[in-house]
Parts: structure tokens; C-alpha cells; sequence
């Protein structure tokens, strides 16, 4: 392909990648599989790679993250982002009516009623049609800068369709977790030993200021958008602007309507109330705005909110009922988990029977007694939690919930590891749910998705003594499974066969598998990648392992201490005797694109504006060259970008290593 062809394929890719992501985030209707739709842009990627000089910031393959921010820069707001007055009352909110209708007599009135999202708000600048800048709401006259962040969020346009818009404008909206993403966050962190999230809210205000965009990226944000601003913006209300953005690319919700009287109003926060359990995502109430834009501008503002809108908030969903016990579970890698047990009571549809309870501080911090009266909410959270105690129902001698300091199951003493707010079992290797667990996970479909072994068949092969741990799968004999009750000659065969097909599962997934702590399977891929083999990954020390993508020191020292394990290693050994895979084929390995890099040893540290480290550390394998973990005497290049590491410029410097930047690099690759 010629650099004229290639330049015209690649403007072909991005416009093409473009419409389907409108197709699929915004209007929710798919032309392509999701397949079709990674070939597309896996193609952009590996064309961009080859020609750096026409990358662009509004490339779709800039969605993908990489890029690490140090730190926030806080930028103040153009237009302040002012928070709206709260009402919980129709009282309230006929008062708000009657006093827009004193504010401008003899006017008609429309409000237009939208859902208010639970979440995180956003400012975005577009200049000349192209996402420049995204500044959540801060105090609201100033905010932090996270437009690295907010462009992988795949249903905010970075380039807007059309050509119909403003020159220079800001939109705001409300970033969110759709439930079900939060839910399977939530499912990754308990199998890795991680406290679960609270609420999507939360998570998706903890995701926005995370340093590493790629794992931004790979939390899946999304984001409906609501206001504009501008300097005379072509529009005499506000519902035709919401259209006019809506046909510039940006996800409006259609939920939105337009109320010709405070009955209307009313009429649409009752429906919500009743139906927005039925929502994919979180809402906590209905704003309700002036639609007409001069008669917003007549009424003005107070000094902390407009006064032509209001927020409606629901009610949380809250219910009272006794509390009988608090029991503690034990997690796969240890972790202990204190649940209440309730008495019975109905909220939010369903009957509830336990809440969580989290961890040592969130007791203490609740005071709890046993038989105490406590209040349970639901509101914008999908696990039930205890949110206080009514003091006054306290029986006078009620003995106060202390935290445990045994194990419940192994009475082995409980550790809690400085900086972290569990508790954990030590003892992994004589713990029941611990080994179970294990086994449990081991066996998984995202694991070794070894058929035949569910959760009964493992409890009872562990009860029976023929598991002791995820080694003694393979070494599992047909006559001693055929020997239990319910196990019959094709049963038996199932497993074993879904067993020798285990071993052709391919490393990241065996990685996974063997359940280090804090190494979920996304961690899990990236390391085996990264190091190509658990012999490099067992060799290497901190400061290797932080250098591989999306590891950090506590990940770093997980990986450190589950190798210092006598245990871990023989159960190792024995799954290599086995015939699992343990290091990358050579075709999962990254492919080759050159060689214009061959026998280069290169290190790369600090940060980069044209693409991320990870995505460097890519293109220098795929051109044949060697990425190095430290500055050596063999080391060819020291790749600095800002913020490079003291210690490496020191070692290049001792050694005598060039010192080259992200255009030096890039000159490199092109001669």
C-alpha cells in the first residue's frame, strides 16, 4: 500500500468508525457485529502505527486510553456550573411555579422535564466542531481537566457530524455506569479480592479521575448530555437546542418532554417515580427548566442556582426492620466480608433479608447493637446496605457488634494489611472456602473452563478428599470419581475430557486462573504479554513488574508474595508436569510489522503525547526491537518522555545511553 493509499484508507476507516460508533452509543442501533466493528479499528491502529505523522486527536483510535495523567490541571469554568435548587414536596413545587408565573405575568409558560441522571457532571468544549477540553464541575467555578479521560467514552463525539454548529460552545451533560457494567465490575473485584463499589454513582466519579485512561476505557462509561452554552447561540429554546445537538452527534435521552402546565409536570415526576427501576441506569430525580431562553434570561439567578429550573429528587427507597445477627464470609483469596442478617422487609420490589456491612470501619462507624432497629436503603444502590440505627428503639443492655478476630471457618488469626480496610484469612492453604473458592475460580468459564466441574461437584470432591487444591484436578482418576454417589460412566468421562481440554487454554487465561490477588483477567492478559512467560513473570522484581501495563505497587506485591510461596510454587510445578501452557505461542505474541528496530534494546519511561507508553512499548516489538525493563550497559536508547524517571536518566548517563524524545523516536522509525 502506497503512503497515498494508505492516508486515503485510513480517513476511509475513521469516517466509517466514526458512523458506527453513532449507530451503536447513541442511537442504539448496530449496522455491524461487534467483530466487524474491532477488525475496522484494529485496521486503523496498526495503518496509524505504520504513518505516526497522521494521527489526530480526533481519531477514533484514540477511544482506546493509554495515556497517564500525574496529575489533574484545574481550569476555570467560562460559564460557572451552578448547582439547582432541591425540592422533595409537589407543595414545593408548585411554590417554584407560582413564583416564575409573579417573576414574568401575562407569559405563558412551558417547562421541559428531563430525567436527572445519577452521576457525574461534565463540561465539554467543542472548537470548530472537535472535542477540545472536558472539566468535571469542581466547586463549580473551577473544575479538573479530564478530557484524556472522557475520550474513551465511546458515546462522546471527539469530531461532530454535520456542519450546522456553533464555532466555539460547551455542552454539559452527566457522565454514568450503566448497572449492568457496574454489576460486572463489582463481580471482577470480589473474585480478585477487591471491595466491591458502592453505587454506580460513586464508581463512575472514582473512574473519571483514575491516572491510567486505558482503564478508563475499559470501565465503559456513557454519558447524556443536556445544556448548552455559547455566545449567541442560534436558539430560542431550549428544547431546539437539545434537537440541534442531538443531530451534531451528541446522545440526548428521548425521556425528555415538554410540559405546558405544573399538572403536566407533575404528571411526568409520578411516572418516573413508579417506573425508573425499569432504567439501565441510576436516576435520583426529574429536572424541570423554563423551556423559553429569554424568558430564562429574564429570570436570572440567585447567587447559587438559576432560578427558571429545579431538581425533584425521589425519595430513596428506605425501610425499617430489626437487626438479628451479623455473620462473615470468606472470600477465595481470604478476604472477610460481614453481612446483616435482618429481619425480613419488603423494599423496592423485593424481599430483603441481609444487607452488607462492608468491613471493620463501616460497623464501627454505624454503632451497631444486636437486636438494634436499622434503616435499609436501596436508593441508587443494587446490594441493600444499613444506613443508620434508630437510637431510640436501642434496648438499654443490647451487646455491641464487635468485629471478629478468628476466621469463621479455620479459626485461623484474621490479618488486615496496612493502607487496606479488610481483613483476610493467611490461611490459603487449610482455609474450606478458601480452597474451594480457588478451585471454583480455577475451573471458571473465564478461566480453564473445565465443564463437568460446578460448584456441587467441586464441594463434594472437596469434602470427599479428592481436591486439596487446583493441582489435584489432574491428577483426578476415572474409578475415584465413579466411585461417589450421582457419578456415572459418561459423567466421569465429561469431566475428564473437559479436563485434558483444559490444557490447550492459552497462558493469559492459566494466569488468570491460578488467582493471584489484585490480577483479574484484564491484568492477567496484560502481564502474559508483557513478560511472555510465568518464568519471566516469576523472575522479574517490582520494578520490572510496575513497568508492564496497568501494574501498580500493591498488584506488584501481590505477584511478589504469591511466588515467595513454597505452596504456590509446587502447586506451579505440578500444573506444568500437566502440560498447561505456560508462556505465549508465538502467534499470540505481538505480530511483526519491520524490522527497522532489530536488535535494539530500547527503554521507555515517563509520558507521551502522541501515544501512550504501552502503545509504544507495541510498536517497538512489532518493528523488531527489544523492550528493556532497566538501563543497562546493552541498552541502545533511553525513550524519554515527560516525567522520565531520575534513576534511568542517572543509569544512561553512567552508561553512557543515548537519551531520545517521542520526535527523535519517531524520525528513528521512519529512516
Amino acid at each position: 500500500m502506497s503512503k497515498g493509499q494508505a492516508e486515503a484508507r485510513i480517513r476511509e476507516l475513521r469516517e466509517s468508525i466514526n458512523e458506527h460508533n453513532y449507530m451503536y452509543y447513541v442511537l442504539n442501533e448496530p449496522r455491524i457485529s461487534d467483530r466487524d466493528f474491532d477488525l475496522l479499528l484494529e485496521e486503523l491502529i496498526r495503518l496509524e502505527k505504520e504513518h505516526p505523522e497522521w494521527v489526530t486527536e480526533d481519531s477514533p483510535s484514540q477511544r482506546v486510553g493509554g495515556e497517564v495523567t500525574k496529575s489533574f490541571t484545574t481550569v476555570r469554568h467560562k460559564y460557572p456550573m451552578l448547582s439547582l435548587g432541591n425540592t422533595y414536596s409537589e407543595l414545593e413545587l408548585r411554590e417554584f411555579h407560582e413564583r416564575i408565573i409573579k417573576l414574568i405575568p401575562d407569559e405563558a409558560v412551558e417547562y421541559v422535564c428531563e430525567l436527572k441522571f445519577d452521576g457525574v457532571a461534565i463540561g465539554l468544549q467543542y472548537l470548530n466542531g472537535k472535542l477540545k477540553r472536558a472539566v468535571t464541575r469542581g466547586d463549580g467555578i473551577q473544575g479538573d481537566d479530564v478530557t484524556a479521560n472522557v475520550k474513551t467514552i465511546q458515546s462522546i463525539p471527539l469530531k461532530l457530524r454535520g456542519n450546522k454548529f456553533p464555532e466555539d460552545f460547551e455542552i454539559r451533560g452527566e457522565i454514568i455506569l450503566p448497572r449492568a457494567v457496574f454489576e460486572k465490575i463489582n463481580e471482577e473485584r470480589i473474585d480478585i479480592g477487591e471491595s466491591p463499589f458502592a453505587n454506580p454513582r460513586n464508581s463512575a466519579a472514582g473512574t473519571l479521575k483514575l491516572q491510567d485512561s486505558s482503564e478508563v476505557a475499559r470501565r465503559k462509561l456513557d454519558c447524556f448530555l443536556y445544556a448548552l452554552y455559547g455566545e449567541s447561540l442560534p436558539f430560542h429554546t431550549h428544547l431546539e437546542a437539545l434537537k440541534a445537538a442531538s443531530s451534531w452527534g451528541f446522545k440526548i435521552s428521548a425521556d425528555h418532554v415538554l410540559c405546558k402546565s405544573i399538572d403536566e409536570v407533575l404528571h411526568y415526576i409520578e411516572k418516573w417515580d413508579k417506573e425508573r427501576e425499569q432504567l439501565p441506569f441510576d436516576i435520583d430525580g426529574v429536572v424541570v427548566k423554563v423551556n423559553n431562553f429569554r424568558q430564562q434570561e429574564e429570570l436570572g439567578f440567585t447567587a447559587k442556582s438559576p432560578r427558571w429550573a429545579i431538581a425533584y429528587k425521589f425519595k430513596a427507597e428506605s425501610a425499617s426492620t430489626q437487626l438479628n445477627s451479623v455473620t462473615y464470609q470468606v472470600g477465595r483469596t481470604g478476604a472477610i466480608t460481614p453481612v446483616a442478617n435482618l429481619e425480613p422487609v419488603l423494599l423496592a420490589g423485593t424481599v430483603v433479608k441481609r444487607a452488607t456491612l462492608h468491613n471493620q470501619d463501616q460497623i464501627e462507624k454505624l454503632d451497631l447493637h444486636l437486636g438494634d432497629t436499622v434503616f435499609v436503603e436501596k436508593g441508587g444502590e443494587i446490594i441493600p446496605k444499613i444506613t443508620g440505627v434508630d437510637l431510640k428503639k436501642r434496648a438499654s443492655k443490647a451487646p455491641k457488634i464487635h468485629f471478629i478476630h478468628a476466621c469463621p471457618e479455620c479459626k485461623s488469626t484474621l490479618l488486615r494489611k496496612e493502607g487496606e480496610a479488610q481483613h483476610y484469612c493467611p490461611n490459603e492453604s487449610g482455609c474450606p472456602p478458601q480452597i474451594k473458592g480457588r478451585i471454583e475460580h480455577f475451573t471458571s468459564r473465564k478461566a480453564m473452563n473445565i465443564e463437568g466441574l460446578g460448584t456441587e461437584t467441586i464441594d463434594l470432591f472437596v469434602e470427599k478428599g479428592l481436591l486439596k487444591n487446583v493441582a489435584d484436578i489432574y491428577d483426578l482418576k476415572k474409578e475415584e470419581i465413579l466411585g461417589l454417589e450421582r457419578f456415572g460412566e459418561k459423567s466421569a468421562a465429561n469431566i475428564l475430557d473437559g479436563i485434558e481440554a483444559s490444557k490447550k487454554i492459552p497462558f493469559e487465561k492459566v494466569l488468570f486462573a491460578i488467582g493471584i490477588r489484585f490480577v483479574g483477567d484484564t491484568v492477567a492478559r496484560k502481564l502474559a504479554r508483557h513478560f511472555g512467560s510465568i518464568d519471566a513473570l516469576r523472575a522479574a522484581d517490582a520494578e520490572k513488574l510496575t513497568e508492564a501495563p496497568e501494574v501498580g505497587q500493591k498488584i506488584a506485591a501481590s505477584i511478589l508474595e504469591f511466588f515467595s510461596s513454597p505452596v504456590n510454587l509446587k502447586i506451579l510445578e505440578r500444573l506444568k508436569a500437566h502440560g498447561l501452557q505456560f508462556a505465549m505461542k508465538e502467534e499470540e505474541m505481538p505480530r511483526r510489522v519491520s524490522e527497522k528496530l532489530r536488535g535494539l534494546t530500547i527503554v521507555i519511561s515517563g509520558t507521551f503525547t502522541r501515544h501512550s507508553r504501552d502503545e509504544y512499548k507495541k510498536i517497538i516489538e512489532e518493528n523488531g526491537g527489544k523492550n528493556g525493563s532497566g538501563v543497562t550497559r546493552k541498552t541502545d536508547y533511553l525513550f524519554a518522555g515527560e516525567d522520565s524517571g531520575p534513576s534511568k536518566l542517572e543509569k544512561a548517563k553512567e552508561y553512557n545511553v543515548k537519551v531520545i524524545d517521542e520526535e527523535s523516536f519517531l524520525k528513528l522509525l521512519e529512516a
